[in-house]
């Protein structure tokens, strides 16, 4: 394990719950890096809050459709004054200029509330619905230049109920969303993340999160996970 941990840059809109599971899963040490930056571009997001209340530097860079490529060139400047070394996509609902993808490339990451490429777009759980599929989940996935495209890393399954609405089977879903971005970040920092084409390969280990932590009882788990 090396001596510092690695810097994270989080990209959020919302509540933040995806930001407060990293944030907890750095602060009980389970994995061996440190929140350093939030950017919102909603200057009301909880997760900005969430980040003052850990100490974390929060920032807000507003959203100009005009001038996509200055906004983004503001968030590059701010995680290059932290040495943020990987940039999370936590919750946000922008997407970020090609020049931001390309100058993050193989360092920038996301999590999506389906299993893609099913039900990409801001409604994965009322497309999810209307399609009537029996199993949903999520995904973590390298950020490229199209929206929730680039190469997956890790996918967890969950069922869908006939009583389910939206409400509920995001919040389900989301249980899974807490655990995979940790893990995705852990292996991250561990080095045992390769895309080749755009397969992510994922160097085996002895540390599956499956015995490590509690696992969901109905909740399938990619490989790696």
């Amino acid at each position: 394990m090396s001596s510092d941990p690695l810097r994270i840059g989080i990209l959020a809109s919302g509540s933040g719950t995806n930001l407060q599971s990293i944030i907890d899963f750095c602060e009980e040490e389970k994995i061996h890096a440190k929140v350093v930056c939030v950017v919102s571009d909603n200057a009301d997001a909880r997760a900005l809050t969430r980040a003052k209340e850990h100490g974390i530097d929060a920032v807000h860079v507003a959203f100009n459709s005009k001038k996509r490529q200055q906004c983004d060139e503001k968030i590059t400047a701010v995680f290059e004054e932290r040495d943020v070394g990987l940039v999370v996509g936590a919750g946000y609902m922008r997407l970020l200029c090609s020049e931001f993808v390309l100058h993050w490339k193989g360092r920038l990451i996301n999590i999506h509330p389906a299993l893609l490429p099913s039900f990409k777009g801001v409604d994965a759980h009322g497309d999810a619905l209307l399609y009537g599929v029996k199993i949903s989940g999520c995904t973590t996935h390298f950020i490229d230049e199209k929206m929730d495209h680039g190469p997956i890393i890790l996918q967890a399954a969950v069922p869908v109920f006939m009583q389910d609405s939206k409400e509920s089977l995001a919040k389900r879903v989301l249980q899974a969303e807490h655990q995979i971005l940790p893990r995705t970040i852990d292996l991250f920092e561990k080095k045992r993340l390769s895309i080749e084409d755009r397969v992510v390969h994922i160097k085996a280990g002895d540390d599956s999160w499956k015995h490590r932590f509690p696992t969901l009882g109905d909740v399938l788990y990619s490989e790696g996970y």
